[in-house]
């Protein structure tokens, strides 16, 4: 593993103008819009996703979740964590509640909305000894660039561990998408997992890429494992549970 300090990451990610991503996910994405010399970008500016009528009460129902206390294990994220509740509630009950895990993903965020969530009470009172990261696939729909979503996943981790410093955190890999290996799309997805696997450390962020375990021999996605070339099967869910299940035991102690 690799140890990299995130004083410089965060330091970066807190300097930063008012932003929005706008969109859901998609399997292209525009050109992302130059920055001047100094400017930052907006996947990490952060904001409410204000121009969503539903998306505030479910922010606060999470705050009230972990208000509850109780959460060994975070899951954080998108549609794709939200999803957990939904295709993936069978894999859920048998795997991960019984680890005391939370589910606070909120379908269509970008990485500006997650970090505005964990500035706004979705940590609040709350030490889970793990949290589960996945986000920015949203950012790649609305045109930001690689650099830019690895910049704000770090200003995430950095959030994460300045409230909960002891937290250990699984930062996963963007999942593929798109039903053909050739799509543009894919080679963003990998260019930002690159960047993302820079922000491991050795004592506080296991990085971990399992997209290929979705994938076909020839590269391609399936109607087996997920249900629009983006959001996952019940199967697909079954895949990330047994890739991650693993990782997330030892971060509790558990093996």
């Amino acid at each position: 593993m690799r140890n990299i300090k995130f004083t410089s990451v965060v330091i970066t990610a807190l300097l930063l103008p008012l932003g929005a991503c706008f969109g859901q996910t998609a399997n292209s994405a525009p050109n992302a819009p130059a920055l001047a010399a100094g400017e930052v970008p907006r996947a990490a500016t952060p904001v409410p996703k204000s121009e969503n009528a539903n998306w505030m009460p479910q922010h606060e129902a999470n705050v009230a979740l972990v208000r509850k206390g109780g959460v060994d294990v975070l899951f954080v994220g998108d549609s794709l964590t939200k999803c957990w509740s939904r295709q993936g509630r069978d894999v859920w009950a048998a795997r991960f509640a019984p680890l005391h895990a939370a589910n606070i993903g909120i379908s269509g965020d970008c990485t500006q909305h997650v970090l505005w969530r964990l500035q706004n009470g979705e940590l609040e009172n709350s030490h889970p000894k793990a949290v589960v990261l996945l986000i920015g696939t949203n950012n790649i729909s609305a045109g930001d660039s690689p650099a830019d979503i690895a910049q704000a996943v770090g200003a995430i981790i950095g959030e994460i561990r300045q409230r909960a410093p002891e937290t250990r955190i699984l930062l996963l890999g963007i999942l593929p998408r798109s039903e053909r290996a050739n799509h543009p799309v894919r080679e963003t997805v990998r260019s930002v997992n690159g960047l993302l696997s820079k922000l491991e450390d050795a004592d506080h962020v296991t990085f971990l890429d399992f997209g290929d375990k979705l994938l076909q021999p020839d590269g391609n996605l399936t109607k087996d494992v997920t249900t629009d070339f983006t959001h996952l099967t019940a199967n697909g869910y079954k895949i990330f549970a047994d890739a991650i299940q693993p990782i997330v035991e030892r971060l509790l102690g558990k093996n």
